[in-house]
């Protein structure tokens, strides 16, 4: 357990800095209307997300299972633009570089948690479809509100205490060398790489939570469809297949908006320049969130017939008793 003491075995004077310093863009001029461009998704991911969240809570139609998923979704996406884009803008617009200690690593919480919760939504949503489809006669049975609920309960809490076990480890390193951390906000793997202890356990953290946060969600979701299309590679009729598929597709969508470009940036790795790592993390961080609810507005059927037909309850539950694979 000596591996854990920050400065145990060292002959050093264990040290915690008042502040730690944002860089940002490296070299770049004008940087100061993309971050008005952030304002602007900001504002437009606010509304939506808002509009999403009163829509479900108001329309008893929407009072179902997939739409506890879909909620937590819209609330992370709310949670994780209004942790990040304020904090970014007072940063670069108003030339806020020295962010204090703790608020550094609050921040690296929240954006961390928020990040992390969107994969793992996408999971839970993927879960919806999966069922849906290849158990049409017993989606209620194994779609319930407890079962959405639990699942949703246990990934704030999995991430939570991942999240948590990363920012405790960061609070026994001694820095002692720059404190210049080279991105757009407290990043955990520029973080820990400024300590002048041995970081080795921050290391294996820093390496273990993409693979349980970010590779095996993608990896079940990907499993997923694999098996949604195994089972539509059996209905004959090509109209049925594509109806049945149709209702994935504002899933997918999603699963690449997030996935997409943190895959690129995480596999590029060192190769890729700092400046273009930041512009693709902070527009993978931004994005989602504004198109998120874009998406399920002009994508899913129940939000989109709400005006037309308030009266059907069941206007989101599965049809396919009485004709399979029609949803």
């Amino acid at each position: 357990m000596d591996i854990f003491n920050s400065a145990l075995g060292m002959n050093i004077t264990f040290i915690r800095p008042p502040y730690f310093i944002i860089s940002g863009f490296i070299g770049l001029p004008n940087m100061k209307y993309y971050y008005v461009f952030l304002f602007f998704v900001y504002f437009v991911s606010v509304l939506g997300n808002v509009a999403v969240m009163a829509v479900i809570c108001l329309d008893h139609n929407l009072r179902t299972p997939k739409y506890v998923a879909v909620f937590n979704l819209a609330f992370v996406d709310l949670l994780g633009s209004c942790a990040l884009v304020p904090k970014v803008l007072d940063i670069f617009l108003f030339n806020h570089y020295y962010v204090p200690y703790n608020d550094c690593l609050t921040f690296l919480f929240f954006c961390y948690t928020c990040l992390s919760m969107q994969a793992l939504n996408l999971v839970a949503l993927c879960y919806d479809r999966l069922m849906a489809i290849m158990f049409p006669l017993h989606y209620h049975v194994k779609v319930t509100h407890k079962i959405m609920f639990s699942m949703i309960t246990f990934f704030w809490l999995f991430v939570i205490t991942c999240v948590s076990l990363a920012v405790g480890l960061l609070t026994r390193l001694s820095f002692c060398k720059s404190l210049v951390i080279n991105s757009y906000f407290c990043d955990h793997g520029q973080l820990y790489r400024l300590a002048c202890n041995n970081y080795f356990p921050n290391l294996v953290v820093g390496n273990l939570l993409p693979v349980l946060l970010l590779w095996l969600p993608f990896l079940f979701i990907v499993s997923s469809y694999i098996c949604i299309g195994c089972v539509l590679a059996k209905v004959t009729a090509a109209h049925e297949r594509a109806k049945t598929f149709k209702t994935c597709t504002a899933h997918l969508s999603l699963v690449v908006i997030y996935f997409l470009p943190i895959i690129i940036t995480f596999t590029m790795s060192s190769r890729i320049h700092p400046n273009a790592r930041i512009i693709n993390l902070s527009l993978a961080s931004v994005f989602p969130p504004m198109l998120n609810p874009i998406i399920y507005v002009l994508q899913t059927q129940e939000i989109k017939t709400l005006s037309e037909k308030p009266q059907d309850c069941n206007k989101n539950v599965p049809v396919f008793v009485i004709r399979p694979f029609l949803h």
